[in-house]
């Protein structure tokens, strides 16, 4: 799969990938609009090129408080994601080449305010979504958010993602549409649980495995069921 090229949809204006990035985009500005006065940390995991992020700031209010960790493994990706934050003059967005799966890349941010898990969920299998969602306990303070997608192909594993979420605390404040063409979600952890704690360093989230990967492994566990 080449992750540069397939930014490019971004560009199409009313291709679903152009409107789950303004779904997402929408989410962070209300993470941000909604924050406590003072500095914040955000924390994107697998971020591309940072465009939801990036381009939000570059004219938000908060601009300036926000401290915030962008971790992409395609170089080509984040030399874009490097490029635009320069430009915008956010001197506190930091990217990183590297495997996002990793936990050593956030300690020093987490708790963070605002967690982005975006491209994420589609592309791992579903133990490695539940424990990723188990470490956004750690990886997000107590009030703070987490904005995450997944698709909607069967099967749909946006409901599932949703209970294992709230099962630890989170509390929905929005999803999108079942129709929209994409899933979109914020959650805000509460802490409820109890389930918080500190982040552990030399932790996997997940394996990236790719949708295409996926999508060919269960059309061949059908054909060979059939």
């Amino acid at each position: 799969m080449d992750w540069q090229a397939w930014h490019d949809t971004y560009d199409v204006p009313d291709s679903w990938m152009a409107r789950r990035l303004r779904a997402v985009q929408d989410r962070i500005r209300e993470a941000l609009d909604t924050a406590p006065p003072g500095p914040l940390r955000v924390v994107s995991v697998c971020a591309g090129q940072g465009r939801d992020l990036v381009d939000v700031l570059a004219d938000h209010p908060r601009r300036d408080d926000v401290a915030a960790r962008l971790v992409e493994l395609d170089p080509g990706n984040t030399a874009f994601a490097g490029e635009s934050a320069r430009e915008a003059g956010l001197i506190q967005v930091e990217v990183v080449t590297g495997d996002a799966s990793l936990t050593d890349h956030y300690l020093d941010l987490a708790p963070a305010d605002l967690v982005l898990v975006c491209g994420v969920f589609g592309n791992i299998v579903d133990a490695d979504i539940e424990r990723t969602i188990d470490t956004c306990t750690r990886l997000c303070r107590t009030g703070g958010t987490v904005v995450w997608t997944r698709n909607r192909h069967a099967p749909d594993r946006v409901p599932l993602v949703c209970d294992w979420f709230e099962e630890r605390g989170f509390e929905r404040l929005w999803l999108s549409d079942p129709d929209a063409g994409f899933g979109v979600g914020a959650h805000r952890f509460t802490d409820e649980t109890g389930e918080g704690g500190e982040l552990t360093a030399g932790q996997r989230m997940f394996e990236f495995v790719g949708y295409d990967v996926l999508k060919a492994a269960r059309a061949g566990g059908r054909a060979a069921g059939s």
